[in-house]
């Protein structure tokens, strides 16, 4: 077993947690905020986007049973990466699009993605997402971890 992090921003964290919950060969999805400057900030200080952070999933993944390429896929179809500060109803930065990176090997990885996803066409506009070097990550409150689960709710 070799186990990886990684963190991606992609708008709300409830579903960016689902979708990575689902994908074989990862072993925890954690809600919780990134990028910001402010120490260990909550979601209301984070929501009044004074923080600088993110919402963010902390990915944990054995990358002897799935790559960081397919990962990186289910980034890139989870949200949509051309909006600067925005998915969907969800509008400020703490919603923004975002790779936060712990090797050069996965910065290597994001960077070749960003370029094949932008050139894929399937965007007209360009990618807004940012690919960073990770820094503190704050895991969320518990009544964000496991939200759809604890609700009965189902995210595509």
């Amino acid at each position: 077993m070799t186990i990886e992090h990684i963190i991606f921003g992609a708008g709300c964290f409830w579903g960016v947690e689902a979708v990575f919950r689902r994908v074989p060969g990862v072993t925890d999805a954690i809600c919780g905020y990134a990028g910001g400057h402010a120490a260990n900030p909550d979601y209301r200080a984070v929501c009044s986007g004074t923080t600088g952070h993110a919402e963010v999933v902390r990915v944990t993944y054995d990358s002897m049973i799935v790559s960081l390429e397919k990962l990186l896929e289910a980034f890139w179809n989870c949200h949509d990466p051309t909006t600067l500060n925005r998915q969907g109803p969800d509008i400020g930065s703490q919603y923004r699009s975002a790779i936060y990176f712990f090797t050069a090997a996965q910065e290597s990885a994001a960077q070749r993605s960003r370029a094949q996803a932008q050139q894929s066409g399937r965007w007209p506009d360009p990618i807004a997402t940012e690919i960073l070097p990770a820094s503190q990550f704050y895991p969320a409150e518990d009544y964000h971890q496991h939200y759809f689960e604890k609700h009965g709710l189902q995210h595509d």
